[in-house]
Order: C-alpha cells, then sequence, then structure tokens
C-alpha cells in the first residue's frame, strides 16, 4: 500500500494518520516512521507492545520508546495505552503503562493529556484495567470536556459497542465507553482492540454512535499496519488495508 499513491498527502491541509494494535511489529513502527513526515499528526491507539512476545515488556517498551522519540522528531505524535501495555501495577492492583506516561514531551502527547490544535480538543485516555483507573478516565472525560462548538476527538483503545467490536463470534464492546460517548457526544473516537472487526462482513472500520464517529482500523500481519488516513478539513477519512482502500465523508 502506497498512500502517496492511494490519496494525494501534499495537497491535505491537515492530515492525521491513526493506526492500533501494532503489538510490537517492528516493521509496522518502520513504515510510520517512513510516512510519519507527511502528516500533521501521526496518532497510535494502544497495544504498542505485546504481552505474548518473547520479548520482557520493559526490554519491548525500550525500543518502542526509541521510535516514538523518532517520529516525533518528524511531526506531532499522540499516543494511548492499550491491555498490552501495562507494565507497572498500582497499589489497588490494577495495570498502568507506566513507561509511557514518563515519554510526555513537547511533540509527544500521551495518556491523561488533552491538547487543542488546529481548533479541535484532542484526549488522550488511558487503558483503564478496574474502577479506579476507569473513574479517573471519566473524571479527565469531565475535566476536559472542550466549549460548546468545538470539535473533540477521543483516542481510546477499546472499541464502543457495535460492529467496531465484532470479533467473528460476538460483539465485544466497551459498553463503558458507549455510555461516555453517549454522555459527552464527542465528534471523533479512534479506537482499535478488535484487530478484525474491519475485516467482517458483520464488523466495519467505521460507525456513527449519535453525532459521534467511531473508528477502528483493525490489525493486519506484515510489514505495513491497516491504517486510517484523515483530511480533518475537508471531513474526509479513508481506510487502507491489504484489502485496497475505502472513503468517507463525515459530513450529514
Amino acid at each position: 500500500m502506497d498512500l502517496q499513491r492511494d490519496l494525494p498527502l501534499d495537497v491535505l491541509p491537515m492530515k492525521l494518520l491513526f493506526a492500533a494494535d501494532l503489538h510490537y511489529a517492528l516493521k509496522q513502527f518502520d513504515w510510520l516512521a517512513a510516512r510519519a513526515g507527511e502528516c500533521d499528526a501521526l496518532v497510535i491507539g494502544g497495544d504498542l507492545l505485546d504481552l505474548a512476545g518473547r520479548l520482557e515488556i520493559d526490554v519491548q517498551a525500550v525500543v518502542v520508546e526509541k521510535y516514538l522519540h523518532r517520529l516525533s522528531k518528524q511531526t506531532r505524535v499522540i499516543v494511548s495505552s492499550g491491555n498490552h501495555d501495562g507494565d507497572h501495577r498500582d497499589a489497588t492492583g490494577e495495570s498502568r503503562a507506566r513507561w509511557l506516561r514518563e515519554m510526555k514531551g513537547e511533540r509527544l502527547h500521551v495518556d491523561g493529556e488533552s491538547l487543542d490544535v488546529e481548533g479541535m480538543r484532542i484526549t488522550v485516555c488511558p487503558w483503564w484495567d478496574g474502577p479506579v483507573s476507569r473513574a479517573e478516565v471519566e473524571q479527565q472525560l469531565i475535566a476536559a470536556q472542550p466549549p460548546p462548538g468545538v470539535p473533540w476527538i477521543w483516542v481510546y483503545h477499546a472499541a464502543p459497542e457495535g460492529p467496531l467490536s465484532w470479533t467473528g463470534r460476538e460483539f465485544a464492546g466497551d459498553s463503558t465507553l458507549s455510555g461516555w460517548i453517549e454522555r459527552f457526544s464527542p465528534h471523533i473516537v479512534l479506537s482499535g482492540h478488535i484487530h478484525n472487526a474491519p475485516f467482517y462482513a458483520q464488523g466495519s472500520w467505521i460507525d456513527r454512535l449519535g453525532q459521534t464517529w467511531a473508528f477502528n482500523p483493525g490489525r493486519q500481519i506484515g510489514g505495513c499496519p491497516s491504517v486510517l488516513l484523515f483530511d480533518l478539513e475537508r471531513q474526509e477519512v479513508s481506510w487502507h488495508s491489504d484489502d485496497g482502500v475505502e472513503a468517507r465523508t463525515l459530513t450529514g
């Protein structure tokens, strides 16, 4: 897949590239590194590491940290944690991606942050592992809610209920997230977690929940991740995968 061939990046005035569930696939990190300079922001929606991998999580984190620093030299990088990214358990026993929070930088935005860019607010939510961290995410959303009329984008690893969470056997969406979407009505939610949902007939890479557009790019094996490319000024989005390219408008 060649994004420059599929969609002319150099004519997009506000470009956002989104991937999720890389699971320590270093060739896919390399693919992103080769294209990061072509977008205004690169967003990674959790599960950068792989708990099932052969390498210790701490070793994986060191390698991925180097990639994130490299990427942030090319563009703004926005990263949320997923269920595979925890390297620490707090006093309540809940998993935390401490390594990621410690990486916060001028062009690298991580769990717990909200940033205003190009007239939008982007909120980066950590993976919650229990009632304590779930309550923290809720408080983060309450505190980050923008003024009326300001588009709000969430980066949140789990997919909401519906086709973005179709596993091939069941819908495994995060009901808490669905409730927050109904409550706060963000403009866009960028998720992942359910790898094959976009590739199944009952699944999808795009969904509409009330006034909210929700997305899951899915995960594919190989050197090229499945990704979403947004033109936020034109309100257009395209999904790029081994299945080809699909495009939608975000109006109406």
